[in-house]
């Protein structure tokens, strides 16, 4: 699974970067995190607001920071 992180380097986006790890390191298994702070790349995805958080290609939250168990939910954990 891979995981990106949106976001051109605000504390928010910083702080979702760590969370995302923290629900990697929680979930176990191999998970590929990115931070995406290229605006060319980012506008990509057509989103308004950062930070997003990207699964496998479908952003999946955009302009808010999740919690570690948001993050786990969103990749389909438990």
């Amino acid at each position: 699974m891979k995981l990106e992180i949106l976001g051109t380097g605000c504390a928010k986006c910083k702080a979702l970067e760590e969370v995302t790890k923290q629900a990697v390191a929680k979930v176990g298994g191999f998970h590929q995190v990115v931070k995406v702070d290229d605006i060319m790349d980012i506008m990509k995805y057509n989103i308004l607001s950062t930070p997003a958080l990207v699964i496998d290609g479908v952003v999946k939250s955009t302009g808010k920071l999740l919690s570690v168990d948001e993050v786990i939910a969103l990749m389909g954990q438990k």
